[in-house]
């Protein structure tokens, strides 16, 4: 016999199942855990990565970045897809879908394929993201909506925590594959779960008319052009190139096209109306530095101890743990602090704190290791998750009731979009900034220069071996690739500067919003 509660005596609330519900619910919370898991699981084993499909520094960061541009382009479309087919039909599609991209992805052996089917997985995942929260703040009765709520925001918050750890480890012990391989298991009992008991809606075909497929269309062809823009255009020589030039005209117009589309339309992709309220288009700014915060931070120290320490990936996990354990244990008492005192004064003081553990990455050094990034770690940790829950909280602290699903969609959307263009910014800084100290550190170089001449004369006698036909020349090579080194690392110092100074100005600009009620935020999702 099923249990049921009755928990109201109203006829537009019929009583719950709670066994089918909770059963069904937990399928989509796996499913939505492994579509998070997956932006941050390559994090540690970038190196094997680029190895193993013969990527370039600049080509293998398009392996988060193309994810998040897919989810970005799918997220407009989900509320929409899931009143046409219904949730479960929609759910279980992109959950198949996912397993079926996941084990391509981990066949890839160029990185071509493995952006255009890491494309692919990111459709299917980011339709399977905010389907959960709608779920959560439909399917359950009013009184459990905001337990729902935050039950699964704490669920999906330990996806960025053991992704880079558990994707080290699997690489170290089996292969980078396996990062994707691994989704099969997870994704067989979601489907399951939900084609049982996920039946929480019905589909309405009616739907099938009126779809902005131009506002679609212009969204995708503006975030791809920008976002190209932004990873190629130091290697292009910006605007010297008609390639880049002709991508940043078409990705202004399309973008603007698309605010048009959405303003005018009887059925936009995106409700823009939220806008009008000041503290939502405060809150949105800081939405977008959070998400480049944390996605970009989660680039550079994989990235800093894979190239300048040659760390494994295994190291680079367990390395990376602190930050993921800062933010799961500040969670619940973030929450507290936020609902405790007005959300300004804590959305200041986490991205202030946010932008000093960042900081501290700009006094990098090639013997930092896991005592030396564990401060900054649990700094920035910290601070990110009680910046993340305040600007939520004043993003919707004044937004009228019935624009709060809109709100949502837009929040999560900007998060995202934040984190791709901070991925391709983090990039370029890095890119531009190796070439610019490796020329300062050449042309520093000289004759006279004590120190120079005897670090090449030792790189020299290194060299001196019986099988080395130009010992002098062999030993010019290894003293330029010495300076590359050098040159790499105060880049990676650069590019957490510009982190950090990134977070103080979110911190500056979080102090003029205006006081709002704080609500709790229906179908916040999770970094």
């Amino acid at each position: 016999m099923a249990v049921v509660d009755n928990f109201t005596a109203d006829p537009d609330h019929p009583p719950v199942d709670w066994p089918k519900l909770l059963l069904g619910f937990s399928g989509m919370v796996i499913g939505q855990f492994m579509a998070v898991l997956d932006i941050q699981i390559v994090a540690s084993s970038i190196a094997e990565i680029q190895a193993g499909v013969g990527a370039t520094a600049d080509e293998i960061s398009w392996v988060q970045t193309i994810y998040l541009l897919a989810e970005i382009v799918i997220i407009p479309l989900t509320a929409y897809m899931t009143r046409l087919w219904g949730t479960r039909n929609t759910f279980v599609t992109c959950c198949a879908a996912f397993l079926v991209t996941s084990v391509i992805v981990g066949f890839s052996t160029d990185i071509e394929m493995m952006i255009v089917t890491r494309a692919l997985q990111g459709l299917a995942a980011g339709a399977m993201i905010p389907a959960v929260f709608a779920i959560a703040f439909t399917a359950f009765p009013p009184e459990r909506r905001i337990t729902a709520n935050v039950v699964v925001g704490l669920i999906v918050t330990l996806a960025p925590t053991v992704g880079p750890t558990l994707g080290g480890h699997l690489t170290d012990a089996l292969s980078w594959r396996w990062l994707f391989f691994v989704n099969v298991p997870p994704g067989l009992l979601a489907i399951a779960l939900v084609w049982r008991w996920g039946d929480f809606d019905k589909p309405n075909p009616a739907l099938a008319k009126g779809v902005d497929w131009i506002g679609l269309a212009t969204l995708t062809v503006g975030l791809l052009s920008i976002q190209y823009v932004l990873e190629e255009g130091a290697a292009e020589s910006w605007f010297s190139s008609g390639l880049i030039l002709w991508l940043t005209v078409l990705g202004v117009l399309t973008s603007v096209v698309f605010v048009w589309r959405q303003l005018t339309y009887r059925q936009p992709l995106l409700n823009l109306a939220p806008f009008r309220d000041r503290n939502f288009s405060l809150g949105m700014m800081m939405n977008f530095t959070a998400g480049a915060s944390l996605f970009s931070s989660t680039l550079v120290l994989p990235l800093f101890l894979a190239q300048i320490r040659h760390f494994s990936a295994g190291q680079v996990g367990t390395t990376m743990l602190v930050s993921g354990l800062s933010m799961l244990i500040t969670g619940p008492v973030a929450g507290g602090i936020v609902r405790r005192y007005d959300p300004r004064i804590s959305m200041f003081l986490g991205f202030a704190l946010a932008a000093y553990g960042t900081g501290l990455g700009a006094r990098v050094t090639d013997e930092w290791g896991f005592a030396e990034f564990a401060w900054l770690q649990a700094l920035r940790g910290v601070g990110t998750m009680i910046a993340l829950i305040a600007s939520q909280t004043l993003t919707v602290s004044t937004v009228p009731q019935h624009l709060m699903k809109d709100a949502s969609a837009l929040v999560n959307l900007t998060r995202n979009v934040g984190g791709a263009v901070g991925l391709a910014v983090i990039t370029t800084i890095l890119g531009h900034q190796t070439a610019v100290h490796y020329g300062a550190l050449t042309s520093a170089i000289s004759i006279d220069n004590q120190t120079a001449s005897a670090l090449l004369g030792g790189f020299s006698q290194m060299m001196a071996d019986p099988g080395v036909l130009d010992p002098a020349a062999a030993g010019r090579k290894a003293f330029s690739s010495h300076l590359h080194q050098k040159a790499l690392m105060l880049a990676f110092g650069d590019a957490f500067a510009w982190l950090a100074a990134g977070c103080a100005g979110a911190a500056i600009l979080g102090l003029l919003g205006k006081p709002g009620k704080a609500r709790a935020a229906p179908l916040m999702e999770a970094p």
